[in-house]
């Protein structure tokens, strides 16, 4: 496979996993918001735990983006995910603010 087959591999897979932690993020702002909290909640949230280690291995680094360094020399914030630039570059800061916002009513709902 050449080198931009890989990198458009790697775009692709990165931003299906974009997707998923998108449908958890929302489903679990969901769940804390309407009271429906259960299992489902929980391992969303372990998703995130997961992926917050894995973000601290990698020195705040998707794994994905580490390899399609070896790809690539953009500079661009999106040049390993399908993405608009802005919601690359501020993506770890907007989904860290709901995710923050999903704890605190969690932990509201739960005490």
């Amino acid at each position: 496979m050449n080198t931009n087959k890989r990198l458009v591999a790697i775009k692709i897979v990165h931003s299906i996993i974009w997707l998923f932690f998108n449908v958890v993020i929302f489903y679990l702002l969901y769940a804390v918001v309407v009271n429906k909290i259960d299992r489902w909640v929980w391992l969303g949230l372990g998703c995130f735990l997961a992926e917050g280690i894995v973000l601290l291995l990698f020195k705040n680094f998707c794994p994905l983006t580490v390899m399609a360094r070896r790809y690539s020399s953009s500079t661009k914030a999106n040049f390993d995910i399908y993405l608009p630039g802005w919601l690359a570059k501020y993506n770890k800061l907007i989904y860290t603010g709901i995710l923050i916002v999903i704890i605190i009513i969690l932990i509201y709902r739960l005490v």
